[in-house]
This record gives structure tokens, C-alpha cells and sequence, in this order.
């Protein structure tokens, strides 16, 4: 049996460990577009708050640590197509491969606004391990942030930016935050916490 493994971040990378421990004998090729695999953006705000020291600790798994499980690992390649009723796909290196099994972990992507300016250098996306560095690296000498979205990544990012003392902006195009999540029994509390940390830093107690 053949199977191919379409992105390599968590997801990916937890399924092509459980394949190659379930079917030992399956030829398994695995496509990420970047140059590395599990990374965990969900503590990118953990990193940028301090709780991560490290970035790097936001892996836990190596191209290296799955090639060792026989997986053919085919890094920094992007699926451009695929033909489902031929069980065939093609990448940028503009070469198809086949499969008897398909498993789609691409994970998602941030929504970018159709914007004027939304390509300038200090218009940044969270997400993966580079936007990670990226974000640090800016924060560093920035006082004045702003947050699009306020949804659980935008809500740690606020938090971890207010811990270093910047003075944060939180936008949404709802009208409360974590909509998505949570009833506004707990939303309110949430937002009455931003207010108060916000009237400290004013004052000068953060």
C-alpha cells in the first residue's frame, strides 16, 4: 500500500507516525511545503510572552526523526494538483507521484484583508515558525502594537505583548471578543480584564 501525506505540521506529523507504526510495510511519502515539520503555532504567543524561551522548543519532531521511520520525506515541495479519480498529484518540482491512500493536513492559513499597504514590512501574519521569529524580532522595538482578530491567537498575543509593556490595539469585526468560542458570560469578563490592564499601563502601574 501507498500513502501520501499532504502537509507536515502537527497534524501531519502525529498521522505519518501513527501510519508507519500501523502499517510497517506501507510505502508512505510525506509533501510540506516549508523546510521543517511540527511546529506547534499554538504556543507562538507563549514564545512571544516568555513562557517559551525558545522557539525551536515549539518542535517536536524533525524531517530526520520521520525519515527514520522509512517515511520518504519531501520537503519545501507544495501539491499544485491533485487527481482524486486517478489517485495521482503533482508539486511545484512539476512531478507526479500516486497513491492507494490520501491524507490531507494542510492545516489553515490566517484571512488576509484585501487592504490598501496590507504587503508593508510591519503588517505581519501568525502562524508558522518564521512569522514566529519575525513577530519577536519586531516586537522588540515596537511600543504601539496592533492585533487583528480576536479570536484565541489574537487574545494571547494581547496578553503576551501587554506582559512586556506595549500599549496594544485589539480589533475585531465583531462586537465582542473570542465570538466564536464563548458565551458573554465569560467574553465580558475577558474584556473587563483588557480594560483594567490597559487603565494600568496608562497610569503607570504596568
Amino acid at each position: 500500500m501507498k500513502i501520501v501525506v499532504v502537509g507536515c505540521t502537527h497534524a501531519g506529523t502525529e498521522a505519518t507516525k501513527d501510519l508507519a507504526r500501523m502499517y510497517p510495510d506501507a510505502e508512505i511519502n510525506v509533501y510540506e511545503r516549508n523546510d521543517n515539520v511540527s511546529f506547534l503555532s499554538c504556543g507562538i504567543a507563549l514564545n512571544v510572552g516568555g513562557v517559551v524561551e525558545n522557539t525551536e522548543d515549539l518542535f517536536y519532531s524533525s524531517p530526520e526523526e520521520l525519515s527514520a521511520l522509512s517515511v520518504h520525506m519531501f520537503m519545501q515541495h507544495e501539491v499544485l494538483e491533485i487527481d482524486a479519480m486517478n489517485s495521482n498529484l503533482v508539486t511545484n518540482e512539476r512531478f507526479s507521484d500516486t497513491y492507494d491512500k490520501l491524507v490531507m493536513t494542510t492545516g489553515s492559513w490566517p484571512v488576509i484583508p484585501d487592504l490598501r499597504n496590507i504587503g508593508l514590512d510591519n503588517i505581519l501574519l501568525c502562524k508558522n515558525y518564521n512569522h514566529a521569529l519575525t513577530i519577536i524580532e519586531k516586537a522588540e522595538h515596537a511600543n504601539n502594537i496592533a492585533v487583528i482578530g480576536a479570536g484565541y491567537i489574537g487574545i494571547e498575543l494581547v496578553e503576551a505583548f501587554e506582559h512586556h509593556g506595549k500599549n496594544v490595539t485589539l480589533i475585531d469585526n465583531m462586537d465582542r471578543v473570542l465570538f466564536r468560542y464563548l458565551d458573554p458570560e465569560m467574553t465580558d469578563r475577558v474584556e473587563a480584564s483588557f480594560s483594567n490592564a490597559a487603565s494600568a499601563w496608562r497610569s503607570g502601574r504596568l
